[in-house]
């Protein structure tokens, strides 16, 4: 990847360049974007930035909405989606000020870069690295509509269990037996080989990819471990290659955790340990599992603020359509080894020190990712900090499958939020976690629950189809 101006520069020279486009994000985690000729670029473009209005991103008010894009050379790449040869850049926000310019705190790259120096500061260590799971869904017709007069959504994936009787070939999956299935069922393989492709160039290392359980187009790529602020630029570069990559070979691709009922949701669990001075901190030979007491602490903080995390990291109305049981996905809130029922599980095949790990399953991927790395991080330290032992909370370790528990016994569990309008009550009232060193500013997450309490809202007006089924003719 680019380290200078010169590289860039470099780059538009070698690939024949003609637009630098520059990708900023959201407080929903989606990309917006701004493109320049590259004749236009210069030293002076990466020192002073792209002007912007950071009042239509969501995270900043009105009265001080003008901010400067400053991009990070480090992220370029060649968008192999462009007709028009085209370099593309991500970066900060910054604050226009004299005489010097100053991060906006509210944007959502500027918090986890502002998480990873805290983490530094507490002295707990000086690296994160993470590995999320990308889980989708890969359609080959979708449409929906939300009408007076119609509301619905229609599907299609072509080797579905349901077009047993339409495709003539016999080459369908039957339901929830999806799980690397291999060809000639597994239709989309060129597909996903070409996404992981595009990932190697964007400088995203991939350890496989491959079928997921549902058979209704479920997949899943899993990148190699990689520092946090690296990893969530990567978070945003994979949907962005999926989505493209998808309609290129006349598909859609969706990262919402329940698209089809009765199916396996898509999650993205994400694995996490700590570097200091290059040594695993996560690792010890005699701790459970082979973790620390500072990994059982860490936990300890993710288990303790759970039901707020979930506002961040499950921060859709579907999310909670997810997170039920019957499908592999989370709903209990404790830590196991090689256990999937617990929101935390500590993979048994990860054997040596430096990959000594575990992995919080509840996530997934409508989250913004800066804001979820960032708050998953803040969530531990504070475990750290406080010494807050899981065991000792009575949240594991659950050694046992936890769907199969008898109903009395299943009682004493404390579960996940059921829906997003618990999340954002738990966020509101626990939040001092993320607020420490000023890492996620106050107004940030009063605008966040502000924004997330008229989605619930507005979507708890609207009619949903299944109600006529249970209510039309009473």
């Amino acid at each position: 990847m680019a380290k200078s101006v010169q590289a860039i520069l470099g780059l538009i020279k070698q690939h024949n360049i003609k637009m630098v486009d520059f990708k900023m994000v959201d407080i929903n985690g989606q990309y917006r974007h701004v493109t320049i000729p590259a004749e236009n670029f210069s030293e002076e473009t990466m020192k002073s930035g792209i002007g912007f209005d950071a009042s239509n991103y969501g995270y900043a008010v009105v009265e001080k909405s003008d901010m400067v894009f400053i991009p990070d050379p480090d992220t370029a790449m060649v968008d192999p989606f462009c007709e028009i040869p085209t370099l593309s850049m991500t970066g900060n926000a910054m604050i226009i000020d004299y005489p010097q310019n100053r991060p906006l705190p509210q944007y959502p790259r500027n918090i986890v870069r502002a998480a990873v120096q805290y983490m530094k500061d507490c002295g707990v260590a000086d690296t994160m690295k993470i590995l999320p799971e990308f889980e989708f869904y890969l359609f080959d017709d979708i449409g929906w509509e939300v009408q007076s007069n119609s509301i619905g959504v229609s599907m299609d994936a072509k080797q579905s269990y349901w077009n047993s009787g339409s495709e003539g070939k016999g080459v369908v999956v039957p339901k929830q037996k999806n799980y690397h299935i291999a060809k000639p069922f597994d239709i989309s393989y060129e597909c996903r080989s070409e996404m992981c492709m595009h990932m190697k160039d964007a400088g995203i290392e991939i350890n496989y990819h491959h079928p997921e359980v549902a058979a209704s187009g479920q997949f899943e790529i899993e990148p190699q471990l990689g520092e946090v602020v690296h990893m969530a630029d990567a978070t945003m570069m994979i949907k962005y290659i999926i989505h493209n990559t998808a309609l290129k070979y006349g598909k859609s691709a969706t990262f919402m955790p329940k698209p089809v009922y009765g199916e396996a949701g898509s999650g993205m669990h994400v694995h996490m340990l700590l570097f200091k001075d290059g040594q695993p901190v996560f690792s010890d030979d005699n701790g459970y599992a082979h973790l620390s007491e500072t990994a059982h602490y860490f936990m300890g903080g993710l288990l303790k603020h759970i039901s707020s995390l979930c506002a961040l990291t499950n921060p859709s109305t579907n999310s909670f359509k997810r997170l039920v049981p019957g499908f592999e996905a989370p709903v209990t809130v404790g830590y196991a080894t090689s256990n999937r029922s617990a929101v935390i599980r500590i993979p048994a095949y990860a054997k040596s020190p430096d990959k000594r790990r575990f992995e919080l399953r509840n996530p997934d991927a409508t989250c913004n990712p800066y804001f979820c790395y960032a708050a998953i991080l803040m969530a531990g330290l504070d475990g750290v900090k406080n010494k807050i032992d899981p065991h000792a909370n009575g949240w594991g370790p659950y050694d046992v499958n936890l769907y199969t528990l008898p109903e009395e016994e299943k009682a004493k569990l404390k579960g996940l939020p059921t829906c997003l309008e618990d999340a954002l009550d738990a966020l509101e009232a626990d939040h001092d976690y993320l607020t420490a060193g000023g890492v996620f500013p106050e107004e940030l997450l009063k605008n966040f629950i502000k924004t997330k309490r008229a989605e619930c809202s507005e979507l708890s007006k609207i009619p949903h189809p299944a109600e006529f089924d249970k209510y039309y003719n009473l």
